[in-house]
C-alpha cells in the first residue's frame, strides 16, 4: 500500500495537469525539499484524506469550491 500511495503521489506531482490545492502544495514542497520527500509527504496526506473520507462517508471534491 505504501508503494502504491507513493506512486500516486509522484504521478500527481509530475503528470496531472488539472489544478488542485493538494497538487499545488506538493509542487511547492518539491521545489523546497526535493521530489522524494514531497512525494512521501503527499502520499501521507492522501492516506489521511482517504481515511477521513472513508470514516465520514463524504464525497471527494477536486477543488475547494462547493459543487452544488
Amino acid at each position: 500500500m505504501r508503494r502504491l500511495l507513493y506512486e500516486v503521489a509522484s504521478t500527481l506531482i509530475n503528470r496531472v495537469k488539472r489544478y488542485s490545492p493538494l497538487k499545488s502544495w506538493a509542487v511547492r514542497l518539491a521545489a523546497r525539499r526535493g521530489f522524494k520527500k514531497a512525494a512521501v509527504a503527499t502520499a501521507r496526506k492522501l492516506a489521511v484524506l482517504m481515511l477521513t473520507l472513508w470514516k465520514t462517508g463524504e464525497e471527494f471534491h477536486w477543488t475547494k469550491e462547493a459543487t452544488t
